[in-house]
């Protein structure tokens, strides 16, 4: 069975001011680097929550501005639908993922880091238990709906990056030698 991957790009972005998707770092997007940095443990890629991207796009479940559940749901519904057995997600603002956490990841058939739950690993039987969560109106955190649902938090303490901020994206790109564009 194959694994889509999948980044969550529906977000506000309302600590960063303006869309974060398309913030560069170097000369690619935030969206490209998050793309690229799950391209290789994959056998296909979507974009969730945007309208537009470089690759397939597909809407947040079962509607938008439900956070990164709403997110993981369209992940989860389109590799359903397009006969996919798991979801490997990311978001636009991580732009890169440590190798030993996606090996670990996908070492389980669920699972999400400790650190960053919008990075995880799930497998499509989990949709209808998500799409009943969110239209329940319950917490629509990410570690909380991922322990009801038996998914286990992996390595704490693995740094992934992550920019929420325009700070973030300065100190980042500092860290890479790069000039960020906001």
């Amino acid at each position: 069975m194959t694994i889509l991957g999948a980044v969550l790009a529906g977000g506000r972005a309302t600590r960063f001011g303006r869309d974060k998707a398309l913030a560069q770092l170097g000369e690619p997007t935030l969206l490209q680097h998050a793309i690229a940095s799950l391209a290789p443990h994959v056998d296909a890629l979507v974009v969730v929550g945007r309208a537009d991207a470089p690759i397939a796009v597909t809407p947040d479940l079962p509607h938008a501005d439900l956070g990164p559940l709403g997110g993981i749901a369209g992940a989860l519904g389109f590799a359903r639908a397009h006969g996919h057995a798991s979801v490997l997600t990311s978001a636009c603002d991580t732009p890169s993922l440590p190798d030993t956490l996606v090996a670990a990841l996908l070492a389980r058939e669920a699972s999400y880091a400790a650190d960053a739950p919008t990075v995880g690993h799930w497998p499509v039987r989990l949709l209808d238990p998500l799409l009943a969560r969110l239209a329940s109106g319950e917490s629509r955190s990410i570690r909380r709906w991922a322990t009801d649902a038996g998914v286990a938090a992996i390595l704490p303490g693995v740094t992934v990056p992550n920019v929420n901020t325009l700070g973030d994206l300065a100190a980042l790109a500092a860290s890479h030698g790069d000039a960020p564009h906001a």
